[in-house]
């Protein structure tokens, strides 16, 4: 037996609460990025923390919108997925199209060497495979959980457009 559909108060709640977790989520670790690559004064990987944290600033301020009665905050929810989505596509192909491999420890050099010849590689064509892996399955994760995440908010928008209509001040 199915559940019944829930109320559109309790919809409102948890893409409240979802919105706000997962933008302050972004935020933090992004953020927390950011400032590490300001430590390492790395120009760039400071630029694409900020840019990413920006995604989690976007939502934050789309569920605060929505916490306050707000149905205006709702397109920032919304819209800070294909923008956050759209940061780490593009961070992606920046680092696939100018790859810095960090050195390797001595210590694992000789792993490195033996598993690139028992693959046929170079070692650096074997490390260079590994980075651009990490880097294409990074995109392709966050292309399905970005996407995941605007479908689930569009598919709720009425719902909570709704709840926020009925009755703004008991839902909030």
């Amino acid at each position: 037996m199915q559940a019944p559909p829930l109320l559109p108060a309790e919809t409102y709640l948890r893409v409240v609460r979802l919105a706000h977790l997962d933008g302050m989520a972004v935020l933090l670790i992004a953020g927390g990025f950011a400032a590490l690559a300001a430590l390492g004064r790395n120009f760039e990987g400071v630029v694409i923390g900020l840019a990413i944290a920006a995604a989690g600033a976007v939502e934050l301020h789309g569920a605060g919108l929505l916490r306050a009665g707000e149905p205006r905050g709702y397109p920032w929810i919304v819209a800070s997925q294909p923008y956050l989505l759209l940061m780490l596509v593009a961070y992606c192909a920046f680092r696939w199209a100018a790859p810095e491999l960090p050195p390797v420890p001595a210590e694992l050099q000789a792993t490195v060497e033996a598993n690139a010849a028992q693959v046929g590689m170079a070692p650096e064509e074997y490390l260079m495979l590994g980075y651009r892996t990490v880097y294409a399955l990074v995109a392709l994760v966050s292309f399905f959980y970005q996407g995941g995440m605007t479908l689930y908010y569009l598919r709720r928008r009425a719902t909570v457009l709704a709840a926020l209509e009925q009755d703004p001040g008991s839902i909030a």
